[in-house]
């Protein structure tokens, strides 16, 4: 991704400024959406099914503090830092684009989902591909980004609830 390519992406977001306002909250709504839905989760398990809840909480939290120390490590850049681009969800974060954490929790939630209660599970890797879109269009991720944290969410996804 280039900063021309940028800007040619979020042009119209640029001059239409509802659906600037609309990717915005659609940013904050879906990430509150998947950060609320998550506990509520455990608390059904807890609830009605509560030998499930140890591989749906150990798998998301140990995916994501692997995950967390990978990307400390190798510690990219993000696109407003790379690039000479005015994001469109402000961050003033350095590093640490690669891979999308963002991404990476709302698709391993997803699986978390998938295997508890599968229909709720496909709305939300929906939700991880917006989110993706959302992510590279707000400027805060290049696409490598996104695309790499999915594929480590359904990697982490298919060990934790399919292989084990």
């Amino acid at each position: 991704m280039t900063a021309q390519d940028y800007e040619n992406w979020t042009r119209t977001l640029r001059r239409h400024p509802g659906q600037l306002r609309a990717l915005l909250l659609c940013n904050k709504l879906l990430t509150g959406l998947i950060y609320v839905s998550y506990p509520a989760l455990l608390l059904v398990l807890l609830a009605t099914q509560p030998i499930a809840l140890p591989r749906v909480v150990l798998t998301p939290a140990i995916s994501f503090i692997l995950l967390s120390l990978f990307r400390d490590r190798v510690n990219l850049p993000r696109p407003y830092e790379a690039l000479d681009i005015q994001p469109l969800i402000h961050k003033t974060t350095k590093g640490h684009s690669f891979p999308s954490r963002h991404v990476f929790s709302v698709t391993v939630i997803a699986c978390a989902f998938l295997y508890i209660m599968p229909w709720i599970g496909i709305v939300f890797l929906f939700f991880a591909v917006l989110m993706s879109v959302i992510r590279v269009l707000g400027g805060v991720h290049f696409p490598r980004d996104v695309v790499v944290g999915f594929a480590l969410g359904l990697l982490s996804g298919w060990i934790g609830f399919v292989l084990l």
